[in-house]
């Protein structure tokens, strides 16, 4: 296993403790997670789930950087590339939604996209077609991937203005998971009823 490959990994045991954070019920259990209380009250859970979710999402970025530089890139590592990706980011997005921090369209739309392209790909890949990434979800996740994070840190220090740039950010992100999806069957509608 590569160092690439190593890193998607430890993307992917990072998604899950980002998980259990946020839902594990530690008031069931007599635990009482503090709330900093400054001019915005921000709940320590998901400022530690937030820096973990940063540090999650800069290995997506790493790993696929060292695969190219190194020539390291491997059928292995893209699928779980793929897979990181999608468990970082959809059961973060669920729960958000969950909590009441953003509307319940968010996950529905981003995660139908994802079944929608990752089929597209899916069925190039039976035919011998490679499915490049397009500007349109590469602004999808990064917007996206922005947003997030600052939800999980209570919008700051945008909150101190009163302007909400993580929702923004999400559903603008929300909005170009559709357009790229819509994108992606356009580029690629003759590869998937080719015969």
């Amino acid at each position: 296993m590569n160092l690439p490959t190593k890193l998607t990994v430890l993307r992917i045991i990072l998604a899950i403790v980002v998980m259990t954070l946020l839902m594990f019920p530690f008031e069931a259990i007599g635990i009482s997670i503090p709330v900093i209380r400054t001019t915005i009250d921000m709940d320590l859970r998901y400022i530690v789930a937030g820096v973990i979710f940063l540090i999650a999402s800069f290995t997506d970025f790493l790993d696929g950087y060292l695969a190219r530089k190194n020539n390291q890139v491997t059928d292995t590592g893209k699928m779980l590339d793929a897979i990181a990706d999608k468990m970082l980011v959809n059961p973060v997005l669920i729960i958000f939604s969950a909590e009441g921090l953003i509307s319940p369209i968010v996950p529905v739309i981003v995660v139908a996209r994802d079944i929608v392209v990752n089929t597209i790909k899916m069925e190039a890949a039976s035919k011998g077609k490679v499915v490049a990434a397009i500007k349109s979800g590469k602004i999808k996740t990064a917007s996206l991937m922005t947003g997030m994070v600052l939800l999980f840190f209570s919008n700051m220090p945008f909150e101190l203005i009163n302007i909400r740039v993580d929702l923004f950010l999400i559903y603008f992100a929300t909005l170009m998971s559709l357009i790229s999806m819509v994108q992606y069957y356009s580029l690629n509608k003759k590869i998937i009823f080719e015969k």
